[in-house]
């Protein structure tokens, strides 16, 4: 055979292979195609999300109930915009997870609820894709409080990382309980004259007493802790000891009454109903032509040993909350439930009106107060026995045996028993001293400034301590139902974030009274012997 047939059989044999490529290459392209199409589809994703809410919220949310008539899909939401990059490694990557978990994981075992939640949300949706649809933020009919919601997300969006999930999170999947517009009605309010208490309970010496609060129907418990000197922080060998919880002081603290439950949104709601304001009025301007009625409430709000000054308030308008935006118990329910989601500020006005209500002097626990009642009189780790590692799911065994939760499911509502959410009180038991929830649940606010190097500042042996004189921002404890078992020791202490729980809230100035980014705050009060006992 010449070299000229032997050139011509090669490029007719290159032709084929490349003829041939293109097909199968086509052949691939159409059949991956067909595959995303086939895999795209509502009823292929439900396939693997075989859970049955999904799907009801679904059809129920403006997303397919809208007068438009347009249907928004899974993948619209739950994937990066179509034909990008991002969308083709977004798909694979689900993909697989989703098909594991489908072939090795009993669906009846996932916990749907805890998966509805926001903080899952903002992972598996994804603000490109709803901008896709959104071209437009401001449209016709937007009203004033939308306009400023959305030019917020326009300037802080990359800066802040906002989410439109955060204020959007009904409209893929309809929750009542998550409408983001503000709050009507006042919830416990139907409650009659005769069912009211007239009078505060009368307390005679240092034991155990249910307050009441007048005009209300709402009464709660008050433990009597009585007086002792304790080791405040922990020991350098404690298991995940941080460098704020030392060096350890020898702290006495004087005898005081404290709430045996977190402040409940029965109690708040009684609040809200005789306080609630429709301006939001900066604390430092609310009593600004009232001198004598400034100095009282900083004295009772900073001094725990101040007697009880409501009477030279002189006023019945204590400001109180403003209608907060959604239904701040989350749709967890109310009534005993720890109140959460409130500032600071809201908690000393809480503590200010109740005062005022029942003629005690009524206040935030200073921190050592609050750690001195959360180990009832024990100096371990927990108020119960236990070894931190024992309940933590750090280390590397934890990847071939699970963390021993019996006994630390008895008393702490945290991570690994929540459903990511507060409880109420009858799930978990008392400490010592007769007080519920001090670990887990939700963080308890205290009257302290906060500083890493708080316990340097303090002398070796000190009485009633009260923190620095000045800081940003207040000692928070106890963990709450996020928390992992090294969180809620009695000697782990964390800060407020005031600036980052408040990312997502739009208003300028932001709100005083209502945090937007953080589910599990609240706080409990306590009482000073002084003024509650009658002789």
């Amino acid at each position: 055979m010449s070299n000229t047939q032997n050139k011509k059989n090669k490029k007719k044999t290159l032709l084929a292979v490349l003829l041939g490529g293109v097909i199968l290459g086509a052949a691939c392209m159409i059949a991956a195609s067909r595959i995303m199409v086939a895999t795209s589809t509502d009823e292929y994703c439900q396939k693997c999300h075989v859970h049955p809410h999904a799907d009801e919220s679904w059809k129920l949310s403006t997303h397919v109930n809208n007068p438009s008539g347009v249907t928004v899909h899974c993948v619209e939401c739950h994937l990066p915009p179509a034909n990008t990059f991002g969308y083709y490694t977004a798909k694979a990557r689900t993909g697989l997870h989703d098909l594991w978990a489908f072939y090795t994981k009993d669906s009846a075992d996932f916990n749907w609820e805890e998966k509805s939640q926001l903080e899952y949300a903002t992972k598996i949706v994804y603000n490109e894709s709803c901008k896709a649809c959104h071209t437009n933020l401001f449209p016709p009919g937007l009203n004033d409080e939308g306009i400023t919601a959305h030019l917020y997300y326009d300037e802080n969006e990359k800066k802040l990382d906002l989410q439109c999930i955060s204020c959007h999170l009904n409209v893929g999947h309809y929750d009542p309980n998550a409408k983001h517009e503000r709050m009507t009605g006042i919830p416990g309010s139907s409650v009659t004259e005769s069912q009211k208490f007239q009078e505060p309970a009368t307390v005679t010496e240092f034991i155990n007493f249910t307050e009441q609060i007048p005009g209300t129907a709402v009464s709660f418990n008050m433990v009597a802790v009585p007086g002792g000197t304790f080791n405040m922080g922990s020991p350098e060998n404690e298991p995940f000891r941080n460098e704020d919880e030392g060096p350890v002081r020898k702290v006495t603290v004087s005898p005081f009454f404290m709430g045996e439950l977190e402040v409940t949104w029965d109690q708040y709601w009684a609040f809200y109903a005789e306080t609630m304001s429709e301006g939001r009025i900066a604390p430092s301007t609310i009593f600004a032509n009232n001198e004598k009625a400034e100095q009282a409430i900083m004295a009772q709000l900073n001094n725990p040993n101040t007697a009880n000054n409501t009477e030279a308030l002189g006023l019945d308008a204590i400001s109180g909350p403003t209608p907060p935006f959604g239904f701040p118990d989350q749709g967890w329910g109310g009534t005993d439930r720890p109140a959460i989601t409130m500032t600071h500020y809201a908690a000393e006005m809480f503590c200010l009106w109740l005062s005022k209500k029942t003629g005690k002097n009524y206040r935030l626990p200073t921190e050592a107060e609050w750690e001195y009642a959360a180990r009832g009189g024990t100096e371990t780790p927990y108020f119960f026995k236990g070894n931190p590692k024992d309940f933590s799911d750090k280390g590397f065994w934890r990847k071939f045996f699970d963390a021993d939760t019996t006994v630390i499911n008895t008393y702490v509502i945290y991570n690994k028993n929540s459903n990511n959410k507060t409880q109420e009180p009858s799930k978990v038991g008392a400490n010592p001293f007769g007080l519920k929830n001090m670990s887990g649940n939700v963080l308890e606010y205290c009257s302290d400034w906060y500083a890493v190097d708080a316990y340097q500042q303090t002398p070796a042996e000190v009485t009633d301590p009260k923190g620095p004189e000045s800081g940003t921002e207040h000692v928070v404890r106890g963990g709450n139902y996020t928390s992992p078992a090294e969180d809620v020791r009695s000697a782990a202490r964390a800060s407020s974030e005031h600036e980052a729980w408040l990312k997502t809230d739009p208003q300028m100035p932001k709100s005083i009274w209502w945090y937007s980014d953080i589910k599990g705050i609240g706080f409990r009060v306590v009482c000073d012997p002084s003024t509650a006992i009658k002789k």
